[in-house]
């Protein structure tokens, strides 16, 4: 009976992301990040000569008549709007109007795997969401779960992780958010239909499986199809904890099968291997966290994690 009321819930989640395609949605446009080679179409209507149509460069940067170089890779439209206006005001014009239009946008690489029809690498042009990106890849399959795990690296505008020694702490990880997929395509909370970026993983892991992450030297999720597992027995699964880990703070994020919510249970694995606290069975959809030693892990962060999708999550890998 769980199987076939499974397979209606997936079956309705596919009928809402094929409906995302032909209905209209905010303007995520608005949000887009510029980047290296889209091409700006930028206006004065104060002075034509200004208005020129430019390529931004691979370093980021454009050349405009009487301002120069402009560095505009991370900037929004509306941002660059703002300063080039500012930048005319100071100089040449009072309260001058300008306009940006991204006239073209750059591929983005955005990789889907998991439980879809279609999974793969897919070269994008403009701002895509988790719903295009699922209806491109054929939707789900009928043994999907129900989350989907969004892994963004820490510079997402190049797509790559930084290398050890180069501009950062050389031990930048990818983000990992959780999106509940009844509660995107189901109830419509549109909020979860987040802007992607470019070099960012989409997996829709199968049902079943419980996951963990932090401080375990194989973080990944593991199938709970036929038996019965424990957190000792879950942890060691993914190969056991790292030296830096505090496991006497480990957390459990269990989603209500029934969808009431979603709850926070905190262990002590140390004592779980003494014997002197109970070795919790886990359930389907459990996420374990292993924080990192000396890092005082705050409660209410790792509740806005698992609550919006944009948050960092503290581990990081391809689950």
């Amino acid at each position: 009976m769980r199987e076939i009321e499974i397979s209606r819930q997936v079956k309705a989640m596919n009928e809402k992301i094929l409906m995302s395609v032909f209905t209209s949605k905010r303007d995520l446009y608005r949000d887009y990040k510029i980047g290296p080679e889209d091409l700006l179409e930028i206006s004065v209507f104060e002075d034509e000569k200004l208005n020129k149509t430019v390529r931004v460069s691979f370093q980021g940067n454009i050349n405009l008549p009487l301002l120069g170089v402009l560095k505009v890779k991370g900037l929004s439209a509306s941002e660059l709007e703002r300063e080039i206006r500012d930048l005319l005001a100071e100089r040449y014009y009072q309260d001058p109007h300008v306009n940006v239009f991204i006239k073209e946008y750059r591929n983005q690489r955005i990789s889907v795997i998991g439980a879809v029809e279609k999974p793969g690498v897919y070269e994008m042009s403009g701002q895509k969401t988790v719903l295009d990106l699922l209806a491109v890849s054929g939707g789900l399959k009928e043994d999907a779960g129900q989350l989907l795990f969004l892994m963004r690296p820490p510079n997402p505008e190049d797509g790559v992780p930084k290398k050890e020694g180069e501009r950062g702490t050389g031990e930048e990880l990818p983000k990992t958010s959780i999106i509940d997929l009844e509660e995107l395509l189901i109830k419509g909370d549109l909020r979860l239909n987040v802007p992607l970026l470019h070099g960012d993983v989409i997996n829709v892991p199968l049902s079943g499986k419980i996951f963990v992450g932090g401080e375990v030297r194989a973080p990944g999720g593991f199938s709970l199809r036929g038996k019965r597992l424990t957190v000792s027995q879950a942890i060691a699964s993914a190969g056991g904890l790292k030296g830096i880990a505090n496991a006497s703070e480990t957390r459990i994020f269990r989603y209500s099968e029934k969808g009431s919510g979603k709850e926070i249970l905190i262990v002590n694995v140390y004592d779980i291997e003494k014997g002197k606290s109970e070795d919790l069975y886990l359930k389907e959809y459990d996420v374990i966290i292993v924080p990192r030693s000396g890092v005082k892990m705050v409660l209410q962060e790792l509740w806005d994690a698992i609550k919006s999708p944009m948050a960092a999550w503290p581990f990081a890998a391809a689950l």
